[in-house]
């Protein structure tokens, strides 16, 4: 990398601390225009009120703020749900699948100015800087990738706010701050202080989207959601579009503590660290559509399925998104997605989501094939061919010699 070469910076920005840090040290460093990219994928309003005059006030020479919020539940949302790709059995990759869209349209906007290169403020601990500069690559390799990160002198958050202070530019932030968040419409992750300690029990202001359960309703709520090809399209008969419904399940689910996971993950780098997701709405929906799936694809569907969104969950979380690894998984999952129609009827109750009726026009589920009472369609003498037929393996194995299992008997 020519630093003199360097003229145009396009910051991914968010108004946090590290950021706001970051586009004087860039400007001081580089002597280039540095200009700050918001991308709105549903965090707190809070966070984005006043945020171009941030950017401005920090040094940026402009701020552009793009509203990415339905693309981001369509594009990569749905899809991701679609696989049902969850990572070490728990986490629904909130912050993961949000760093490709923002990356993307990121990228985009770095071409449209002729930037000569793109920043990120992710640290050299995390996923992040691995999923941001894999897209960076992947979607325009020309592009110089700067991550301050990686290369300042500065160490900790005092040394943030005392360089701020000597630039003369304003910051809400404080040391009081707790825990390191990334909040999206799709979750809400908090980090660090005293979550560090995996002995230490999350304190309820480690939880800024779902009640306690304490806290929460003494009556379940039912809802009754309609799913068209695996996307829900109507809460309680109301008709709903993509983005209105997750907002409107986050709500929902919030009220009842749906959603809330405590888990310590291995990071891409080889750390383990303990993360706290809140993820209400995309919680509701995961149980939702695998209820469908339940009535609609057969075993060997299921156990495809279930290996597309165990490798998926890695394609997500390593930050490989845009690769064709992945345009396969999605390619073949559509078949099967296609199938995912019906009507879910869920109770939500303390905590938990509980399906409690479930149909589908394309459901094989048979009352009369499954009933325990008399039936015509099924002859139970018919198992006893099937069954020789499926053992005649563990049968030529049972003449073997060297069978340890017999052997073990007779021991």
């Amino acid at each position: 990398m020519k630093i003199d070469k360097i003229k145009k910076i396009v910051l991914a920005y968010s108004g946090g601390l590290d950021t706001s840090a970051i586009i004087p040290w860039l400007k001081e460093n580089y002597n280039a225009e540095v200009i700050a990219y918001v991308a709105n994928i549903g965090q707190s309003q809070e966070s984005l009120n006043n945020i171009e005059d941030k950017a401005i006030n920090s040094g940026a020479s402009s701020c552009y703020v793009i509203d990415l919020r339905k693309k981001f539940i369509e594009e990569y949302i749905y899809p991701m749900l679609h696989t049902g790709a969850i990572y070490e059995g728990n986490y629904l990759l909130g912050t993961a699948i949000a760093r490709p869209i923002i990356a993307k349209f990121q990228i985009k906007l770095a071409l449209k100015l002729h930037a000569s290169a793109v920043c990120h403020g992710s640290t050299g601990k995390g996923n992040d800087q691995v999923r941001f500069e894999n897209a960076y690559i992947s979607l325009a390799p020309n592009l110089d990738i700067i991550a301050p990160w990686r290369q300042w002198k500065l160490q900790s958050r005092q040394d943030l706010l005392k360089y701020l202070k000597l630039k003369n530019i304003h910051t809400s932030v404080t040391l009081k701050k707790i825990y390191s968040r990334d909040e999206n419409i799709w979750h809400t992750s908090t980090e660090g202080g005293d979550l560090e300690n995996p002995w230490n029990v999350a304190q309820e202001n480690c939880w800024i989207t779902t009640k306690n359960l304490i806290n929460t309703p003494d009556n379940p709520e039912f809802l009754t959601l309609v799913i068209n090809k695996g996307h829900i399209i109507s809460i309680n008969h109301k008709i709903v579009n993509s983005l209105d419904c997750l907002n409107k399940l986050n709500k929902i689910g919030a009220t009842h503590g749906i959603g809330r996971v405590d888990i310590v993950e291995n990071r891409l780098i080889g750390i383990k660290s303990r993360g706290c997701y809140e993820t209400p709405g995309g919680t509701i929906m995961k149980v939702a559509i695998q209820a469908i799936e339940q009535l609609v694809l057969d075993k060997e569907c299921v156990k495809w399925k279930t290996q597309i969104g165990l490798e998926m969950s890695y394609i997500i979380y390593d930050g490989k998104w845009f690769t064709p690894l992945r345009h396969s998984l999605l390619d073949a999952i559509k078949c099967l997605v296609d199938l995912i129609n019906g009507t879910v009827i869920i109770k939500l109750y303390k905590g938990n989501v509980i399906v409690v009726q479930k149909k589908s026009p394309n459901s094989l589920y048979s009352q009369e094939l499954a009933t325990f009472n008399e039936d015509k369609s099924y002859s139970h003498k018919d198992a006893e061919g099937f069954i020789k037929i499926l053992s005649i393996t563990s049968r030529m194995r049972a003449t073997c010699n060297d069978n340890n299992d017999i052997s073990n008997l007779k021991n």
